[in-house]
C-alpha cells in the first residue's frame, strides 16, 4: 500500500526542515529557534545563578536587534518576572526544559512590577527551563511562535526537542 501522499509531503518538509538544522551547530553564547521562515540564531548573554537572574536586563538604556538574555535554571520551575529598573520594553520567551516556547509575554511595559507569569493561564505544564528576553517587538519581527523548538547547549540534550549536533 502506497502511503498517503500528504503524509509524505509532511515527512519530506520535516526531514527537510531537520537537514537545514543539522549545519547549525549550538554554542553558549547563542539561541536558535526553528520557525517556519528558518532557522533565527540570537546572540545571548546567560545568567545561570542567582545574582545574575535578579539583575537580568535592569538599568540597560538599549538593547541591539538580534540580541538578548538567557536564563538558565538549574531544573523547571514556575517563574514570574517583572520589569522593575527595566528602562526598556522587553518580549519574555518562556521555555520548556525540551526548550519548546511555551508563552510569549509581548512588550512588557518598563519600570511596570506587575508580576509576568512564565505560563498562560490553565497551562498544565508551567514549570519552564529557560527564559528569553528580547527587546520588545522582537519575538513578532524574528516570527517566533509557541510551539516552536529552540537549540541550546545547555538544554539536556535528551530531552531537547532540538538537539545541538
Amino acid at each position: 500500500m502506497l502511503p498517503n501522499k500528504s503524509a509524505l509531503a509532511a515527512l519530506v518538509l520535516a526531514c527537510w526542515g531537520s537537514a537545514a538544522f543539522a549545519d547549525i551547530a549550538c554554542a553558549p553564547d547563542r539561541v536558535i529557534f526553528e520557525t517556519p521562515g528558518g532557522p533565527v540564531p540570537i546572540a545571548v548573554e546567560v545568567a545561570d545563578d542567582d545574582a545574575e537572574r535578579a539583575r537580568g536586563l535592569m538599568y540597560r538604556r538599549t538593547l541591539s536587534e538580534g540580541t538578548g538574555m538567557l536564563f538558565i535554571y538549574d531544573d523547571p520551575r514556575t517563574v514570574s518576572f517583572w520589569m522593575r529598573n527595566t528602562y526598556i520594553p522587553l518580549d519574555l520567551v518562556f521555555l520548556d526544559q525540551g526548550g519548546v516556547i511555551r508563552h510569549i509575554r509581548r512588550n512588557a511595559v518598563p519600570l511596570d512590577e506587575t508580576p509576568i507569569p512564565g505560563a498562560a493561564a490553565g497551562d498544565p505544564e508551567p514549570e519552564r527551563q529557560m527564559v528569553l528576553e528580547i527587546g520588545g517587538g522582537e519575538a513578532d519581527r524574528l516570527g517566533l511562535a509557541v510551539g516552536q523548538p529552540m537549540a541550546h547547549p545547555r538544554l539536556a540534550q535528551d530531552l531537547a526537542a532540538l538537539p545541538c549536533r
